[in-house]
């Protein structure tokens, strides 16, 4: 499986059997060209959709012909199950912001979690509800989302084996929120990998353990 960080939370994975999920797809130039991550011109399967907001859910800029996911439950596109979980946007049951969907991709004998906008800590029940994580794509820069420390929190619940930074500050980002350094700061473990993607086997999961900084690709 490959895992390609497009910039924010807009990812690209593409599984052994060449089936390609586009998760959290954004307009760029959205919020007055404060978001400036190229467009996602590539072909998808599958797109996934944690909110309706124009910085997760654009689909205009993607090609062929793909299924789109946008709501919670239990979906089974292409021989991947795909789970969707409910959760908030902000800590104040949705009163802010919205709903948000946490979902969970089982592909390729792994388990890949991909937060969107979650805007509070995990409680138990979620936890247990989201299961075995393998990979865990997670917000990091604050104000919209959770923040460091929440991050951080999130990451010891959850115990993914691989954490993958999302949703941080960037010169293509002009949002209030903070740089990935406030995240991995006096972590272990910790591989700023200098490239776009991430090519995962199960077999050889544990020699990427730890968290993984990606590139923004466009």
């Amino acid at each position: 499986m490959k895992i390609k960080w497009y910039g924010h939370s807009a990812f690209l994975i593409t599984t052994e059997n060449g089936t390609r999920i586009i998760l959290d797809p954004y307009q760029s130039g959205a919020f007055g060209g404060a978001l400036a991550y190229g467009k996602i011109n590539e072909a998808a399967d599958i797109v996934l959709s944690s909110h309706d907001h124009d910085d997760h859910n654009y689909v205009g800029d993607i090609t062929g012909k793909f299924t789109l996911i946008n709501r919670p439950g239990d979906h089974r596109e292409a021989g991947i199950g795909i789970q969707g979980i409910s959760t908030f946007h902000d800590r104040s049951g949705g009163r802010e912001r919205g709903q948000n969907i946490i979902y969970i991709i089982e592909a390729d004998g792994m388990r890949i979690a991909h937060l969107g906008d979650l805007g509070h800590v995990l409680d138990s029940v979620t936890v247990e509800q989201m299961g075995k994580v393998d990979v865990l794509l997670i917000p990091v820069g604050g104000f919209y989302t959770i923040d460091p420390e929440e991050a951080s929190r999130i990451v010891n619940d959850v115990k993914p084996i691989v954490s993958i930074p999302m949703h941080f500050k960037t010169e293509k980002c002009d949002f209030p929120i903070v740089p990935v350094e406030e995240f991995t700061k006096g972590k272990p473990d910790v591989q700023v990998a200098g490239k776009t993607e991430i090519e995962l086997v199960k077999s050889t999961l544990a020699s990427a353990q730890g968290i993984v900084v990606l590139r923004h690709a466009l």
